[in-house]
């Protein structure tokens, strides 16, 4: 199962961190942004900035997620992009996490998931190891995602307690029978798939931010084989310590995002990008293992 061996992957490197592609032109050093004059050299040098990035860390980290709304700005071009750094990260034995955040039901659900989950059936598309999926159209918005998934051995993360500050507005309603939206959500996730690996949790993932650590705890106790990708560290105010919560006893259970931590953290550190998002990583690594206590099967 695919979440079995991102698993195995974390345990082999002892780290849970997931670098974020969410690569803005903006976050391109000097030398690198001069060479953008219209959509297609953008592109090319957001791509140029990925590769790099990826051969710096991919020893080190399990996976990466790759935000699809900062390639789609940039039309075919940066759709190119897209699937070259998905296709790329995948040729250096990374998990790729495509963050679409598709929703939808039905016959177009299906394709979005065919889009992201199958194996493309004319040479290099978004296929990806997981794909983030926002269920609130309900089972109909989720059923084919699932069954993709499950077709295709990939997995999927579906939102359930998001990191922005207003999730609460909606997501910590309490309904009539004293679940919370988020909880009614989780349960919906849980029950899509009842098949479990070797390490106790399903395809079916949950999205569950760091900077809402009361909520992970109980997602956690309530959700034990859901395995979590979790947003919100550094940039976004989350920290390891609040995290923690999202792992179980044995240190698993998760996956923890940065992006701009790492994409930009040359801006403080100095040097290179590259070697920059490399200690950056470092730094996170320890960080994590810090709060987690270890990782262990």
């Amino acid at each position: 199962m695919i979440t079995d061996r991102l698993i195995d992957r974390i345990l082999a490197l002892e780290n849970p961190t997931c670098v974020g592609l969410d690569t803005a032109l903006e976050y391109l050093p000097e030398a690198l942004f001069a060479t953008v004059s219209d959509a297609r050299s953008a592109a090319e040098a957001i791509f140029t900035f990925n590769r790099n990035i990826i051969d710096a860390v991919a020893d080190m980290v399990p996976a990466v997620k790759v935000q699809i709304a900062y390639y789609e700005e940039l039309g075919p071009w940066g759709l190119s992009a897209f699937s070259r750094t998905v296709n790329y990260a995948k040729e250096q034995g990374l998990f790729v996490i495509a963050d679409a955040k598709r929703n939808d039901i039905g016959a177009t659900a299906s394709r979005y998931a065919k889009a992201f989950l199958a194996e493309p059936s004319f040479g290099e598309g978004f296929s990806s190891d997981f794909l983030t999926v926002n269920g609130y159209l309900g089972t109909d918005g989720l059923i084919p995602f699932a069954e993709e998934a499950k077709r295709s051995d990939r997995g999927l993360f579906v939102l359930v307690k998001t990191s922005n500050p207003s999730s609460g507005e909606l997501q910590d309603l309490l309904l009539a029978d004293g679940r919370t939206v988020y909880e009614a959500m989780a349960d919906m996730v849980a029950s899509s798939d009842a098949e479990y690996g070797k390490y106790g949790f399903s395809r079916m993932g949950a999205v569950v931010g760091a900077t809402h650590p009361d909520q992970a705890a109980r997602i956690r106790a309530r959700y034990p084989h859901l395995f979590f990708l979790i947003p919100g560290y550094g940039a976004q105010g989350g920290s390891a310590e609040m995290l923690k919560n999202c792992f179980d006893g044995r240190g698993l259970g998760g996956i923890v995002n940065n992006s701009r931590g790492i994409l930009l953290a040359y801006r403080k550190r100095g040097g290179t990008y590259y070697d920059a998002a490399r200690a950056a990583v470092l730094d996170m690594k320890r960080d994590l293992l810090a709060a987690i206590g270890g990782y262990h099967a």
